[in-house]
């Protein structure tokens, strides 16, 4: 007994050592099946509901978002318009297939379309003319938003895109469907239209759609790529989280020329 002890107790440790490596290599080939949406949402965190649950979205909801600063919102946003046009139609040239390109130009057509007539409508009801939008410049976060979309689209590469779109659509339609269920399902009765109509353009089985094509096609492309490549999809992803926040920000930080200090027009998209 005492000559066979040695041998199997070095028959067990090796077997020990044995099953440790297999589980460290089990996690490691999870979290290399992750999904590349999924592992960009967990890397950000905390950081993705500052964005879902910014105060912008709860009082646009209840319809008590002050008028100056959504009249500074809308105005930024819209610069955003070709930028985001750029960025979309080079994610649709860069698709793998014609499968993936279809959702993605139909998008564009809709968003480009005629019939898109909110923001026209919107301005002229919250009194903003076209000198008004001529005369504010871009606020810091809106150029700085709009050269990420550019360079995404300048890079060529398809998953530094997609992951720039996903940030500002899945986003925007995390806190519509949010807003939504928490008011019983619906838009709240009373909302002027600037505030229900932006809602309903950012919720249901459409827009999900949208967000449904980009992280399909993400995820699909993300399985190819590297380490090293997916970190350098995780700072545009980062950069483009960032940016949604101070974009919210912003907007909250415009307040009534009545209500400030220095009085002025548009003060608020310069802060």
């Amino acid at each position: 007994p005492p000559a066979s002890a040695a041998p199997t107790t070095m028959a067990s440790s090796t077997r020990r050592r044995f099953g440790s490596v297999l589980l460290v290599l089990a996690a490691h080939s999870a979290h290399a099946r992750q999904p590349l949406s999924a592992w960009l949402r967990k890397e950000v965190g905390e950081s993705w509901d500052k964005i879902t649950r910014h105060s912008f979205t709860d009082e646009l909801a209840r319809g008590t978002i002050d008028e100056h600063a959504m009249r500074t919102y809308l105005i930024q946003d819209h610069r955003f318009l070709d930028a985001f046009s750029v960025l979309l139609a080079s994610t649709i040239a860069a698709a793998p297939h014609l499968e993936d390109r279809i959702p993605g130009a139909q998008f564009l057509a809709l968003i480009l379309g005629k019939e898109n007539t909110y923001f026209e409508r919107s301005f002229t009801a919250l009194g903003v003319d076209a000198a008004d939008r001529a005369s504010v410049p871009d606020a810091p976060v809106t150029a700085r938003f709009k050269r990420l979309m550019l360079d995404a689209a300048a890079t060529g590469n398809v998953a530094i895109m997609l992951a720039v779109l996903l940030v500002a659509e899945e986003s925007y339609a995390e806190w519509g469907e949010r807003v939504l269920s928490e008011a019983g399902g619906g838009i709240r009765e009373g909302l002027p239209f600037w505030c229900s109509e932006w809602i309903e353009l950012h919720s249901g089985q459409y827009f999900r759609s949208v967000v449904s094509w980009l992280r399909g096609m993400l995820d699909r492309v993300g399985a190819t790529l590297s380490d090293d490549e997916r970190n350098t999809v995780l700072s545009y992803y980062w950069k483009a989280v960032e940016s949604e926040i101070d974009f919210f920000d912003m907007a909250m930080a415009a307040v009534a020329p009545s209500c400030s200090d220095s009085g002025g027009s548009g003060g608020g998209a310069d802060e």
